[in-house]
């Protein structure tokens, strides 16, 4: 249950002390588990479907506040009794249980997490309502969980059931089409195909979520972020920068914070971490130890034993600011707080030049333009980024940015420190001969070795530069104006480094290459698109960053 970057969880202790520290803490964690009951039961729903949950009690015979994970992927973790014990320790039941559908529950997993929410089914809702039936429950319930266990809570929060104390979510969507499934309104392939092949789930699930390329009903049933307003218990949010669902957790954040009900508004708390859904080595930041206060056991005494005394020594926002860590005196690095976010900036725009500049100045010139011919047959490779499997993190572009299909900006070394915390855009005026296409941006920090790490990427779909909600075809030749969401960052490129804007129509497999034809998906009828950027005084693409004032 405990965070990785916390050194009693065990993987913190491997990593650090090696095997022997390892043995000692299962051997001591063994004793523990003496001191456990563990009760498996088959829990009914209101409607008759029951789901498989663990019961993991302390030995002592009296009632207990309850710890509830709900998770597609086994409650039966070998590690499970160990998990139960910690909770046990610190004077909590822990109730573990199998989704609908999964593993030992009953019922479909299809569509998977519907059930967890408002739409249909109420499985969150009815489970920690029943918990506080239970003769050994003191009626009181907080809910704990990263990724799909983030995702279940924020599905279930939107009920609100009465006996739900609060929430420990971390890295979780607030919205499935928008950040899982249809980012910029692009099928994100290396996520949604991945996920649900290896966890094998319901064999309709990707055709189905794919049969959706449009923002409608179907998707508004896995948008809580939506309900924000029916949520009324306060949750700790917890994401990553390089997160698959970094903008997610920011967004239900302030969703919640600023919209939820009495005892969610204004007590909920957001932390951003320097990670994504797994380390990456290729930079090596420092002072990475997660705040104390963010802790799940830490958040869900706060609630269950204080009543909540002690949140307002708790910054409502705790994030970490990613710096050179190659250099000692550099700044970043380090984890600062906010009462709010974004935290006050000047949302600046630097401008893309023909000659391959960024620039701070507008363009002045009358017609200035350049042109790429895209081939979905031969995309840009994926190189890192917010991934859930394979390449993630902050990698090195070089290898992938002397294509012809990838137009380059760069800006002149810097000779100061240069902050950017916040939402990250690129706006472009963009033109193309095929009916639609997408336009891909990456933002990288160039050191003084040439190495030029990602920092952020996205893309926008061109029959979604409107709205997602519908599509429209281009017109070949028009000049469309168009928006890309790279989401957001808080980064001090350092003095002697460059920042560089990396302007394409393809990132695969993260993202599925547009065919370029209008039709979301035709294997083997593809066409290659000439796609124009344009840089003139009429037609001023740049991008747009958030310079913090202080």
């Amino acid at each position: 249950m405990s965070n990785p970057a916390s050194p009693k969880h065990p993987l913190a202790l491997l990593q650090k002390y090696g095997i022997t520290a390892l043995i000692v803490w299962f051997t001591l964690l063994s004793f523990a588990c003496a001191g456990t009951t563990h009760t498996a039961l088959m829990v009914p729903m209101s409607d008759g479907v029951r789901l498989a949950t663990s019961i993991y009690l302390p030995s002592s015979d009296r009632r207990w506040p309850a710890i509830l994970i709900r998770t597609p992927y086994n409650k039966s973790h070998p590690l499970a009794p160990m998990i139960g014990s910690m909770a046990n320790l610190r004077g909590y039941a822990l109730v573990a249980q199998d989704t609908r559908g999964r593993f030992a529950s009953e019922g479909s997993d299809f569509p998977v997490f519907l059930a967890d929410g408002w739409a249909v089914q109420r499985d969150g809702f009815d489970t920690v309502e029943w918990i506080a039936r239970q003769p050994w429950s003191d009626g009181r319930v907080a809910t704990v969980g990263a990724s799909a266990m983030g995702v279940t809570q924020n599905m279930m929060a939107v009920t609100a059931p009465p006996h739900l104390v609060c929430q420990h979510s971390v890295v979780a969507f607030s919205s499935m089409y928008h950040q899982a499934a249809w980012q910029g309104g692009a099928w994100r392939k290396e996520l949604v195909e991945n996920w649900v092949r290896s966890n094998q789930f319901d064999a309709r699930t990707t055709p189905t979520f794919y049969s959706h390329p449009d923002y409608d009903d179907f998707w508004r049933q896995f948008d809580p972020e939506r309900l924000a307003d029916r949520v009324n218990a306060p949750v700790m949010f917890v994401g990553g920068w390089y997160d698959i669902f970094n903008q997610g957790t920011i967004d239900m954040f302030l969703a919640v914070q600023e919209r939820g009900g009495p005892h969610a508004r204004g007590r909920c708390r957001l932390v951003m971490e320097a990670f994504g859904h797994g380390r990456s080595n290729d930079l090596k930041f420092r002072n990475l130890e997660q705040p104390k206060n963010a802790d799940q056991l830490a958040w869900t005494d706060l609630w269950m034993k204080h009543g909540g005394k002690g949140l307002e020594d708790i910054p409502p926002v705790q994030y970490y600011v990613l710096g050179d860590p190659d250099d000692p005196e550099a700044p970043g690095n380090e984890w600062r707080s906010a009462e709010t976010w974004p935290i006050p900036a000047q949302i600046t725009p630097v401008y893309l030049y023909a000659d391959g500049r960024l620039d701070w100045t507008t363009p002045t010139v009358l017609s200035a333009k350049r042109s790429f011919r895209y081939d979905p047959l031969n995309p840009v490779p994926t190189v890192g980024g917010a991934n859930l499997s394979g390449t993630k993190g902050p990698k090195d572009q070089r290898k992938i940015e002397n294509r012809p299909d990838v137009l380059l900006f760069e800006s002149p070394v810097l000779t100061k420190p240069l902050e950017v915390t916040g939402r990250v855009k690129v706006r472009l005026w963009v033109s193309s001969d095929a009916p639609d296409t997408d336009f891909t941006a990456k933002l990288t920090d160039v050191y003084p070795d040439g190495r030029s790490m990602l920092v952020l990427d996205g893309i926008r779909r061109m029959r979604h530069r409107n709205s997602y909600e519908r599509s429209e075809w281009m017109e070949p030749g028009k000049i469309y104006e168009v928006e890309i969401d790279l989401w957001s960052v808080s980064i001090v490129f350092n003095k002697g480094h460059r920042l560089r804007l990396a302007i394409s129509s393809s990132n695969a497999p993260r993202f599925e290459p547009n065919p370029n034809t209008g039709a979301e998906h035709a294997p083997g009828k593809t066409r290659v698109a000439t796609n124009t950027v344009y840089f003139d005084a009429e037609h001023p693409s740049h991008i747009l960053l958030p310079l913090p004032v202080r």
